[in-house]
């Protein structure tokens, strides 16, 4: 759980619009001063200040996962109170989200044919895509007892994948959802699948968010266990 806790810290902070207030942020979290962690890290305090002040350039993934890291280490010596309190507010929701990373990439238009899905939206940016993993959503129980700010968990290690909904009556809902996750997390999927409906019945006002969103949309038919097990190979 410790990974996945650093993952989703570092993603918020390599996303976010102001990362220097981002990390002070997760510095304050984690109730560690500058000298602190700048003594763990062996850097000068005033190096975190500037990173913090937005006076230094924004910090590479390298730095985020060295803070992240640090942050997380020197409250494990501390007895791990943050750490346990955080991990129990991002346990992964297993019943809700299951992701999936491939050891290298694929192109998208493989991926497709491994799950026997159609495009029905944005094919041509299929073609040119590549993808490195799936999570796999009970869409009902994600829009019902997911809270927005736990939507970046969907993403697993990268945004570069394929979210497939499954208990998909016409698509409006996933879409929507994806829409809403991407102003919270300012995160967006490569590809979202609607596993279950016909593609003629898909709502419209789905194709319409995933067309404004350049997101390609999918639908298949093929049996979830199919689709995993066509997909294994490919995992790391």
């Amino acid at each position: 759980m410790a990974e996945k806790l650093e993952t989703i810290i570092a993603g918020e902070i390599c996303l976010s619009k102001e990362p220097g207030s981002s990390m002070k942020k997760w510095r304050e979290i984690f109730g560690i001063s500058q000298t602190e962690l700048a003594q763990f890290l062996k850097v000068s305090s005033s190096t975190i200040s500037d990173y913090e002040g937005g006076r230094r350039k924004s910090p590479g993934i390298g730095v985020v996962s060295r803070l992240v890291e640090s942050l997380i280490t020197i409250d494990k010596k501390q007895g791990g109170k943050v750490v346990k309190q955080l991990e129990r507010d991002f346990k992964p929701k297993e019943e809700i989200f299951n992701t999936h990373e491939f050891f290298a990439s694929m192109p998208a238009k493989e991926f497709a044919s491994k799950i026997e899905a159609e495009c029905i939206a944005n094919p041509s940016k299929l073609k040119e895509m590549q993808i490195y993993g799936y999570t796999i959503i009970d869409s009902l129980k994600a829009i019902l007892d997911v809270p927005v700010q736990d939507y970046i968990q969907l993403f697993g290690k990268t945004p570069e994948r394929a979210l497939i909904f499954t208990q998909v009556e016409s698509g409006r809902s996933p879409m929507i959802a994806v829409k809403v996750g991407r102003f919270s997390t300012e995160m967006r999927p490569s590809i979202v699948v609607l596993h279950g409906p016909e593609a003629g019945k898909v709502d419209a006002l789905a194709v319409k968010i995933a067309e404004a969103e350049k997101i390609p949309l999918l639908v298949t038919k093929k049996p979830i266990e199919e689709i995993a097990k066509a997909l294994k190979e490919f995992e790391s």
